[in-house]
């Protein structure tokens, strides 16, 4: 197996480009199956929620015709106000043995009766909501979902000694839209320049380290290194970098992507201790894989007046295609302070931007610069994220904090955790254990499971003439099966990302084996050329 030399033009794709190659190569085969582990779409989701969602619009949508009896069939208005609460109440007692309409009832007794919220209120918002009959108002998020989805994050994300009136939210289109907010707002609001210092936790979510060298932003990317020998902790000397006074920003993705694993306790109290020395430092977590951790804390909760939180229902109740998202503030944060003290010259810029939003521009918070800058501002009077998604977004916070068991969660954890044994177990390797790892994504070290399979000399002998994109070349040529290069996540050393969301654990078995035989071949490669 001579190394490939493959067009040097596929190392500089980012891995989700560079995925539609792998997967044309895994399909060239005929009579083989393609198994694409690169694919971080779950394919497990909550169905409670949705079937509630579904039985919501029944009631919502019977409840617009009766506005509108007078004219033909399929014609409705606004549901009427006036005894909703009783109506809906009344549909959970009729229809209570359908799927989903006892989770309903169940849920408007929680808002009321355990969130002490008022159910007609509740009620009339999720039945407009819905029905998508009316702009979202207010355009940042509406009031009832906006309250209800403070208390899930709470619950999810550690916010110890955090209230809900302690922060706001803006309901997004996914966590990537998200992204691609704050990196845009930073800039319109002159709170991250041409020019200056960024850091970033790495490995990464591949759009953290491609946004800040387009031309857009022309940032200079510092690279806070998790060590793989440390279970992708970051050590010490790496978070210290964050001291210097230069860097103007750091984001992280907690727990990481790929390596999966959140932040220790310990590393979380040194960032703590940084924030004290650099008090003016931007944080940006995006912890769209708490909910698989335990005992998750959210550096929100650290240090929350220096942090953006990006937070995404996509993968966790399998709602990729849904596109829900929030983005966290809180009210008291540096970056308002920021704002409040910039140049004369930028204030008076920034009081123009937002002048047709208020007579006193000045005063408008970052979040809500957020929401006009997602419609370049003219088109602020329509931003927010559609109101239907945003009462499915509700449902699943719902079910989530009804659910005093975990039982949802217990599930999904255990169900990814046999995929990650069958995958090692059948490549013939030791399973990673490490009680902070939520294992989503697993990276598969190249050179660590070449030297366990069959010793250093062996493993030294394929990296040296093998490249790690020729391997994951062939890997899909000879075993059908897709994998993404970790260093498009910047990672250091030559490994790939397995999803181990996207698969059935029969598949993860045949995963595993197929590489084992892959690396049985190269092996045989490698005692033919040990005797030449």
């Amino acid at each position: 197996m001579a190394k490939k030399n493959i067009d040097v033009a596929y190392s500089k794709l980012s891995p989700f480009e560079l995925k539609n190659k792998l997967i044309s190569l895994a399909k060239s085969a005929v009579e083989r199956n393609m198994l694409n582990a690169g694919r971080g779409n779950p394919n497990f989701l909550a169905t409670v929620p949705r079937q509630g969602f579904f039985q919501l619009g029944l009631f919502a949508t019977a409840e617009s015709e009766i506005s509108f009896s007078f004219i033909p069939q399929g014609i409705g208005g606004y549901p009427e106000k006036h005894n909703l609460l009783d109506r809906f109440e009344h549909f959970i007692i009729r229809n209570h043995e359908k799927e989903g309409v006892a989770f309903l009832g169940k849920a408007l007794s929680y808002v009321r009766d355990q969130m002490g919220l008022d159910a007609n209120l509740f009620i009339q918002e999720m039945s407009e909501a819905i029905l998508g009959c009316n702009y979202p108002t207010p355009d940042r998020m509406l009031t009832m979902s906006e309250h209800i989805i403070k208390k899930y994050l709470i619950q999810e994300m550690g916010m110890r000694g955090i209230s809900s009136d302690d922060f706001d939210l803006f309901a997004v289109e996914g966590g990537t839209a998200a992204i691609a907010y704050i990196f845009n707002s930073l800039k319109e609001n002159h709170l991250i320049k041409a020019g200056d210092k960024i850091a970033i936790g790495s490995p990464i979510f591949t759009p953290y380290l491609e946004i800040p060298e387009l031309n857009d932003y022309e940032l200079v990317e510092i690279m806070v290194e998790a060590d793989a020998d440390k279970n992708w902790q970051y050590p010490e000397k790496e978070l210290r970098k964050l001291e210097d006074p230069s860097i103007k920003a750091f984001f992280l993705v907690n727990p990481s992507n790929p390596p999966s694993v959140k932040i220790d306790d310990k590393s979380l109290d040194i960032l703590a201790d940084i924030i004290k020395k650099h008090p003016d430092l931007i944080v940006l977590t995006d912890d769209v894989y708490g909910t698989f951790a335990d005992n998750f804390r959210s550096l929100f909760s650290i240090c929350p007046q220096n942090t953006i939180l990006v937070y995404s229902f996509s993968k966790y109740f399998g709602a990729t295609g849904w596109r829900l998202g929030v983005i966290a503030l809180t009210k008291d944060n540096i970056l308002d302070k920021k704002i409040a003290h910039l140049p004369r010259k930028e204030s008076a810029e920034l009081n123009k931007r937002y002048s047709s939003l208020s007579l006193e521009p000045q005063k408008i918070k970052l979040i809500d610069r957020m929401v006009a800058d997602s419609r370049a501002v003219g088109l602020n009077h329509t931003a927010g994220l559609s109101t239907p998604q945003q009462a499915q977004m509700v449902l699943f916070a719902l079910f989530e904090m009804m659910d005093m068991q975990h039982s949802y969660k217990a599930m999904i954890k255990t169900l990814i955790r046999r995929r990650h044994a069958a995958l090692y177990n059948h490549l013939g390797v030791p399973q990673p254990d490490d009680e902070n790892s939520v294992d989503y994504y697993t990276l598969l070290d190249l050179e660590k499971i070449s030297s366990q399979l069959y010793g250093k000399d062996f493993s030294q002998w394929i990296m040296k003439t093998q490249d790690p994109l020729d391997i994951l070349f062939h890997i899909a040529t000879e075993t059908g099966i897709v994998l993404l290069p970790g260093k498009g996540f910047g990672v250091l050393h030559p490994s790939a990302r397995a999803s181990l969301a996207n698969l059935y654990e029969y598949q993860y078995i045949a995963i595993g084996k197929a590489i084992r035989g892959l690396a049985d071949k190269y092996y045989e490669a490698y005692l033919k050329a040990k005797k030449k």
